[in-house]
C-alpha cells in the first residue's frame, strides 16, 4: 500500500526549533490546506550516551546525559520526505539527530 503522507517526528533542543521549522517550511512539510508551517512540540527528556569518536552537541564521551528536548511532528507528503529529511538535517545541530518517519493511512478526516 502507498502512502501519501507521513508524520516526522524529530527530536531537537529548544533553541534550534526556529531554524528547524523554516527548513521543514521551505522543503515542503507542514502544509495543510491553505495553510502552512503546521506543526506541534511538546517538551521530552532526551537520553544518551556519546561513544568514541562523536562530537555530541550536549554532554560528555561515555558519560549518560539526560537533558530537555522538544518533540516536534508535522506532516510530510511522502514524495518529498528525502529533500524534507536532508533539510531538517542541515538545520539541525545533533550530529545524529533523531527523525522518525511514519507512513499516516489517512489525514485531515
Amino acid at each position: 500500500m502507498e502512502f501519501a503522507y507521513c508524520k516526522l517526528e524529530i527530536f531537537l533542543p529548544e533553541e534550534a526549533l526556529p531554524a528547524v521549522a523554516r527548513a521543514l517550511r521551505e522543503a515542503g512539510a507542514g502544509h495543510i490546506g491553505k495553510y502552512d508551517s503546521c506543526l506541534s512540540y511538546s517538551r521530552v527528556t532526551g537520553c544518551w550516551r556519546p561513544l568514541e569518536g562523536t562530537s555530541p552537541y550536549l554532554g560528555q564521551v561515555g558519560e549518560i546525559s539526560a537533558e530537555p528536548e522538544l518533540k516536534v511532528e508535522v506532516t510530510c507528503p511522502t514524495e518529498k520526505v528525502d529533500q524534507v529529511l536532508a533539510a531538517v538535517k542541515r538545520a539541525h545541530p545533533y550530529e545524529e539527530p533523531v527523525i522518525n518517519a511514519i507512513p499516516l493511512y489517512r489525514v485531515g478526516i
